[in-house]
């Protein structure tokens, strides 16, 4: 990488990196932390080898083609439910402390099943006092090289044998009003084994006309996007979620529930089809990034719904809505539910 205007990467993914250029390699696979710095270094340095990065969400995948301008050739990237199937003979896995334990054991269980013997995982996390990556590395029963920074530590692993296989993915059988439907939940879907409270509220609040036009910002496993669209075939719900595994998720529970009226996109800039056409949008917006994720549900929202149309927000930090919505919305309203707040705006 020779512009300066990237941003360095992040310390996981740099002591990766670091690491994994002392070893061989033809096909490379990569996760990322940040903007795939390691990938198009591989890329750039090798350039007779097949490099892969992998994105599970869309917001990274859309900054790292904006940050690097062009992909070279020999590296592949993609956003997608699953990373490349492989094979590999180098695999770099960098990753968060803050991460979701569950995703990581799925994301190391896929880049062992990837690699051939021989090959070799580079595992990274932002923890330089880390016991839980190691241990994990550790129950495959492969040798575990450690590499210590100041604010990292690196494992590599040599793949000897087959790992042992784990199924993470999860089936949620829910109720709503007086149908039973199926959920499809897997690591890094939000909300993974479970209906978050949250969507329980959405759509214990959501009472929906014949020919109601929904759209369902942040869809997670769909579960809320599933039982509206469940109350009446004639109610169109349109889905969106930047996480590619949410977007799966939900169009097979779509396809397993028999819910022709259910459409899904994989989106991270809030485009919805159609705008200004829809009736009711429902939400359920993280409640990191300083409400940057919260404002683009609301703004798309405000795209999306005709004149008149409502958006229902729930959350358990209503401040920033009751302050920020009545610039741009009227009949700002809230209701207290079970430790969450129901947060209503019409659209003029």
């Amino acid at each position: 990488m020779n512009d300066a205007s990237l941003p360095p990467p992040l310390p996981a993914e740099a002591l990766a990196l670091e690491v994994a250029r002392a070893l061989p390699g033809t096909r490379i696979g990569c996760s990322s932390t940040g903007r795939g710095q390691a990938a198009w270094t591989f890329a750039a340095e090798r350039p007779a080898a097949a490099v892969s990065l992998w994105f599970l969400d869309r917001f990274q995948f859309d900054a790292a083609l904006a940050a690097h301008g062009t992909v070279p050739d020999g590296l592949t990237v993609a956003c997608a439910p699953d990373p490349p199937p492989g094979p590999l003979d180098l695999a770099v896995v960098p990753l968060s402390c803050d991460g979701e334990a569950e995703l990581s054991r799925d994301m190391l269980q896929a880049a062992l099943l990837a690699l051939e013997p021989g090959g070799h995982l580079v595992a990274a996390v932002d923890n330089p006092r880390d016991t839980w990556l190691h241990g994990q590395l550790a129950d495959t029963k492969e040798r575990v090289g450690v590499r210590r920074g100041s604010d990292a530590v690196a494992y590599v692993v040599t793949k000897s044998r087959p790992p042992r296989q784990r199924d993470f993915s999860a089936t949620v059988v829910f109720r709503d009003r007086e149908r039973l439907l199926t959920a499809f939940t897997r690591p890094g879907v939000f909300a993974h084994r479970r209906v978050d409270p949250a969507a329980r509220h959405l759509l214990n609040a959501v009472d929906v006309a014949p020919g109601t036009r929904v759209v369902d910002i942040g869809c997670g496993s769909g579960c809320v996007a599933l039982g509206i669209a469940a109350r009446d075939p004639s109610v169109v719900v349109h889905a969106l979620d930047s996480n590619a595994r949410a977007v799966d998720c939900t169009r097979r529970a779509a396809a397993a529930n028999g819910l022709d009226n259910v459409t899904v996109t994989l989106e991270a800039g809030g485009a919805i089809p159609n705008p200004g056409s829809w009736d009711l949008v429902l939400a359920n917006p993280p409640y990191y990034a300083d409400f940057r994720i919260a404002k683009l549900f609301v703004d798309a929202a405000h795209r999306a719904l005709a004149p008149g149309g409502t958006l229902l927000v729930a959350t358990k930090r209503p401040t920033w809505y009751l302050e920020t919505l009545p610039a741009t919305w009227r009949d700002v309203a809230r209701e207290e539910v079970k430790h969450y707040h129901l947060v209503e705006a019409v659209r003029p």
